[in-house]
């Protein structure tokens, strides 16, 4: 059982490229401990079984990081750090198998979050599709479901909006450290959402969003939820990406049909068409 005195060594380890579930769960195992593996030897960390170049990149930064100063950065920041032990880590999170060893949390998340709904879209998002993300947003919050989201511009922004405007919780999925707000525009919404449910992360602070981060991102959002509702899509969208870890983990999709004359509609008209995603044309048709 990880204690909370342990989990600033998680931490500290969660800023080294390369040390990701599999070699954190191979750390904990040969030592016990995050923090005996922090203090490891190069000579020690090998017989662990990590391989040369994340042992030069752990010794490299056990003398760089101070566990103690990034524990307090976290605090300074408001800010949560729950590692897979923690009562607090969702719960549905822990199911897959590359879960991330620490999760950054802004805001409160609550027992009531195991019943999540994500809904994903495009960026680029026609009058069609914010009604229909306004719609099913607005009724699941209605009906108690949390609605998860990953704060970028078009879908997502209208469905987090739409759950707030509703009284309900959303939670919000960033591919970058909580310090940092991507996009920048969306920095008064994502207090909004850190009132009314969470900001999570499972980068540590100061990581700038990068390309290769946002399907880590899309994970993660589709992992924390029961089921992925994709509103609207191109067929080599970011929200088809989810929809198809979604189908990995186990999770539930559903599909909002478009017009066959619509760009933005042919990936999600391509779910549906492959049986891979529920046609839904109603709220009730998930709940």
């Amino acid at each position: 059982m990880n204690t909370r005195s342990d989990t600033k060594y998680w931490v500290a380890f969660s800023g080294i490229p390369r040390v990701g579930s599999v070699r954190a769960g191979r750390l904990l195992s040969h030592f016990g401990s995050m923090e005996a593996a922090w203090t490891a030897s190069a000579g020690q960390l090998h017989a662990a079984g990590i391989d040369q170049a994340t042992v030069s990149g752990i010794v490299a930064e056990q003398g760089a990081i101070s566990p103690d100063d990034e524990m307090a950065r976290i605090e300074k920041a408001g800010l949560r750090a729950y590692t897979w032990d923690d009562p607090g880590y969702p719960a549905r999170l822990k199911e897959i198998d590359d879960r991330p060893p620490v999760l950054y949390v802004r805001g409160e998340i609550s027992p009531e979050d195991v019943e999540a709904v994500a809904v994903v879209g495009t960026r680029k998002a026609t009058p069609y599709g914010r009604q229909e993300a306004e719609h099913f947003a607005t009724d699941l919050a209605a009906s108690g479901v949390t609605v998860v989201s990953g704060l970028a511009r078009g879908i997502d922004a209208v469905a987090h909006r739409a759950a707030l405007a509703a009284g309900g919780r959303t939670t919000g999925v960033l591919a970058c450290g909580l310090d940092i707000i991507y996009p920048p525009e969306h920095a008064r919404l994502a207090n909004e959402i850190a009132q009314h449910g969470a900001l999570i992360s499972d980068y540590p602070l100061g990581m700038q969003p990068r390309s290769e981060f946002f399907p880590r991102r899309n994970r993660i959002l589709s992992a924390v939820s029961l089921g992925v509702l994709v509103v609207e899509g191109w067929e080599s969208s970011g929200a088809l990406l989810t929809a198809r870890y979604a189908l990995e983990q186990n999770r539930e999709v559903f599909a909002v049909p478009g017009s066959i004359y619509s760009p933005t509609h042919r990936g999600v008209n391509k779910l549906i068409r492959r049986g891979e995603a529920k046609l839904v044309s109603s709220t009730e048709d998930i709940l």
